[in-house]
């Protein structure tokens, strides 16, 4: 089944990242083994930078408000710039290793990345049904917008530095944790007033269904992804497609 975009009515696109745009397996091997693997050395070149003070002041709030009774929760350390490092380090990675939606940790890891982005270390992937959707949703004069808990910064350097090229011309806006959670029916009313539309005139497209159910409770239209390699999700309703070819 196809998805119409003008018996939609749809003016502006808004896509989720991982599982949608990118696989699974780029985001949780490929990206999160390097974070990593860099974070301890990142932050012993950059511990003292307010971007990076201020990220490690976000975290330790959030590590005071762990559950206290988590045996594996490592202990913050305010001692030395060592120890300060090592135990930061030792959170990090125990907020990485849960995919924890923390808007502090996915600032730091957009901040590492691109280290490696920059160096050429690191190659964005994207299935190959994107770009070319992308110009084709552009000559229609469609806003092509992104949502992911990952961080600005992280979302510009993986469509700029993707195997296919920057594509980073295609997109309009750009939505992280910072405008909300994603399944919060007001973070999709937000966006929306953003982009100076209404709710109903704009698709959201991502492969997590909590997701969909909150961008549908704020009015939005949405299309399940279904990519090799996402978790098998419950339809609840939502219209699915396998390919952005199928959106015509």
């Amino acid at each position: 089944m196809t998805y119409d975009l003008v018996a939609a009515r749809v003016r502006a696109i808004l896509l989720d990242v991982e599982g949608t745009t990118t696989p699974i397996a780029f985001v949780h091997h490929t990206l999160f083994d390097f974070a990593r693997a860099y974070v301890a050395d990142f932050l012993k070149n950059n511990f003292d930078a307010l971007e990076v003070q201020q990220d490690l002041a976000r975290l330790r709030s959030e590590h005071a408000l762990e559950t206290a009774e988590e045996p594996s929760l490592p202990v913050l350390v305010l001692g030395s710039r060592a120890k300060s490092i090592e135990s930061f380090t030792a959170y990090i990675n125990w907020l990485i290793a849960r995919d924890r939606k923390s808007t502090a940790l996915k600032s730091l890891q957009g901040k590492i990345w691109q280290r490696g982005y920059t160096s050429g270390t690191l190659k964005s992937e994207v299935f190959a049904d994107v770009p070319p959707a992308l110009a084709r949703w552009q000559r229609r004069g469609l806003s092509i917008n992104i949502f992911s808990s990952g961080s600005v910064l992280a979302q510009k350097l993986l469509f700029t530095h993707t195997q296919h090229g920057d594509l980073t011309g295609f997109l309009a806006h750009y939505f992280d944790t910072t405008t909300g959670v994603k399944s919060s029916a007001t973070s999709y009313e937000g966006i929306a007033s953003t982009l100076k539309l209404t709710p109903p005139e704009v698709l959201f497209i991502s492969d997590v269904t909590a997701e969909l159910d909150a961008a549908r409770e704020a009015g939005m239209q949405s299309l399940l992804s279904i990519r090799r390699g996402n978790p098998q999700q419950m339809f609840a309703g939502h219209q699915s497609i396998n390919s952005f070819d199928e959106i015509c």
